[in-house]
């Protein structure tokens, strides 16, 4: 079965890339007529590559001959003066078109919302970077409608299971998928790494794995589904963690941050400021992580499947179909991976946060 939703997967992104290649594209200040065709091919690749890494105002599920967008369109809502909504289907908005909102004029450029005027002129420096005013957009995204029907699903799905075991402790249905995952992250992640007061966190765990889980999996969907992969989304995830730590933490966290036991003064002095970086390290690190494996095994996936298209022969098109399946297969591996390591190192620094310094009270006694 997991075969079967593998291969399935992999067609269905095959497909979509191919519908991509008939989309029109041109190079910065180059006419597409006047490109080799594997420059085209690699603009293309490219292009499709960078719209499925990034978040959209719209949500396309696959592109036509003509390079028409299918898709749905998603509400567009943003504060200037006021607050302005709109769904982004309107008339020249997904184009790059300025676009009239009660008597303004706004324009969508690399899917940042800028003012502007009737003609749709940005303003640029000496380096080409847009300076015009820029909106504060409080639209729901393709990443944000992702992460609240993600997050549905699970409030569905783990308050069935909890009703589940009030009729019968005997799991049933999605339970059994679903149980051993649970009793994994209490047994194998909680405990170990936290001790005795992992009660208190067992639930946050089980929230940010789960839900890194269900995210990094649809990532595997051809359809741009790329949430963990943006920096912004792994930054509050990661940030969670650290309010949690810190504010968890006890005295003796903080007594070998500041003032460490043993150790003579002009040490502690200098490893004062070492310690308190430390802290700030630990969920930076728990951020990149997870953005830069599955940004990278999508760029891996999708590029190889690009190459196809760029060298078209035999060989090509045996050995990168082959290497695409296996790339896959392993990011289905990291799909998980990611999940535990995150959650993890998150038990793990919040259980150095909240555990007993033995040899202080040995000290004691």
């Amino acid at each position: 079965m997991f075969k079967k939703f593998a291969v399935l997967f992999y067609s269905i992104f095959v497909l979509n890339l191919v519908s991509a290649q008939h989309g029109e594209a041109t190079a910065e200040g180059v006419p597409a007529t006047e490109l080799s065709e594997k420059d085209k091919v690699s603009k293309e690749n490219k292009e499709f590559i960078d719209h499925h890494l990034l978040d959209a105002h719209d949500f396309t599920l696959m592109v036509d001959k003509e390079g028409h967008h299918i898709g749905f369109p998603l509400p567009v809502i943003f504060y200037d003066n006021g607050f302005h909504s709109f769904m982004s289907s309107k008339e020249g908005f997904m184009h790059g078109e300025p676009t009239e909102v009660d008597g303004s004029f706004y324009k969508l450029h690399h899917e940042k919302i800028y003012k502007t005027d009737a003609t749709g002129a940005l303003a640029e420096d000496k380096e080409g970077h847009v300076t015009s005013e820029k909106v504060l957009d409080l639209s729901i995204t393709k990443s944000v409608l992702i992460l609240i029907l993600v997050s549905i699903f699970m409030l569905v799905l783990f308050t069935g299971m909890a009703k589940s075991y009030k009729k019968s402790q005997v799991p049933t249905g999605a339970t059994k998928f679903l149980e051993p995952l649970v009793i994994f992250v209490r047994d194998e992640i909680a405990i170990p790494n936290i001790g005795h007061k992992y009660k208190r966190f067992i639930g946050y765990l089980l929230t940010v794995f789960f839900f890194i889980l269900f995210l990094n999996v649809l990532g595997l969907m051809p359809f741009g589904i790329n949430v963990t992969g943006n920096i912004t989304m792994t930054f509050f995830l990661a940030i969670l963690t650290y309010l949690i730590t810190t504010f968890s933490a006890n005295k003796d966290y903080w007594k070998h941050i500041f003032w460490m036991p043993g150790v003579p003064v002009p040490m502690k002095l200098i490893m004062l400021p070492i310690e308190l970086l430390g802290t700030i390290t630990k969920p930076f690190a728990l951020m990149i992580r997870l953005f830069a494996n599955m940004t990278a095994g999508h760029i891996v996936v999708m590029s190889l499947i690009g190459l196809i298209y760029v060298f078209k022969n035999f060989a090509a098109g045996v050995a990168f179909p082959f290497l695409t399946l296996v790339i896959y297969l392993l990011e289905v591996l990291v799909a998980f991976l990611q999940a535990y390591i995150f959650t993890m190192l998150s038990a793990l620094f919040i259980g150095m946060a909240v555990q007993e310094h033995e040899h202080e009270h040995h000290a004691a006694h």
